[in-house]
């Protein structure tokens, strides 16, 4: 990593090792105070940080506590402290998500996809929705054999007006969402669009289920594999840095 400006690392992504009569192995693991989803792990080959991203994307309005969620409000400072630290080598970010707010995931994926640190996702369970921005968001994505995808067109709730507005706003939001994953992904803009409008295979929606190597095959994302394939790719972008 080069141009990093920060000497210190905030403490919620804190690398300080423990007393060496605590250090019995090689590796140290940092949990996060604020979330327990995040960690930063140092092990024998440089120290990396894992960012996981479950549930809903909360946006402006807050969910039920009784919904499992991810709040870009935590994760948007938590990738900007990792960009800056001078001990993280690399980023794996686990998602498990069925969608959830527009402009919030969207706005993770931005931020990560302008990251000079090297990135992997991992796609686990699920990336739905507004996941698929964010599985395509970092340099290299994987996904697991029984994982899925799923990609339909932007669907809001609430009170909605019938007006030419309302439909010119659902068309731009889907065209940036359009414009992200083919510019970060190996799949067209085209070939996107028509997944997204497939029809009778989603119960009452537009849209398609992709498995993991469906996802591959597309163009989604770009390999089948589990968590040692991630850390082996990461820790290779990490050292050729």
């Amino acid at each position: 990593m080069q141009n990093k400006k920060n000497e210190m690392i905030p403490p919620e992504i804190s690398t300080e090792k423990p007393d060496d009569h605590h250090h019995h192995d090689h590796s140290h693991r940092t949990p996060n105070p604020t979330d327990m989803g995040c960690i930063t792990v140092e092990g024998q080959r440089g120290t990396i940080h894992c960012l996981t991203i479950i549930g809903q994307i909360e946006g402006h309005s807050e969910l039920s506590s009784e919904t499992k969620t991810t709040k870009y409000e935590h994760v948007l400072p938590q990738l900007v402290a990792i960009e800056e630290s001078r001990e993280i080598r690399g980023l794996l970010i686990m998602l498990n998500t069925v969608g959830g707010d527009i402009e919030a995931g969207l706005a993770i994926a931005e931020l990560i996809a302008s990251m000079q640190t090297p990135t992997v996702s991992l796609v686990l369970g699920g990336g739905h929705s507004i996941g698929v921005p964010l599985a395509v968001s970092a340099r290299r994505s994987f996904i697991t054999p029984s994982a899925t995808m799923t990609i339909h067109p932007v669907r809001m709730n609430g009170l909605l007006l019938g007006v030419p507005q309302t439909m010119s706003y659902f068309e731009q939001m889907q065209e940036r969402i359009v414009r992200f994953v083919a510019g970060n992904s190996r799949i067209s803009a085209d070939r996107y669009r028509e997944i997204m409008l497939e029809v009778g295979e989603l119960s009452m929606d537009f849209g398609k289920i992709l498995t993991g190597q469906q996802a591959v095959q597309e163009g989604l994302v770009d390999e089948v594999g589990g968590l040692r394939q991630a850390l082996e790719c990461l820790y290779g972008m990490a050292e050729e840095a």
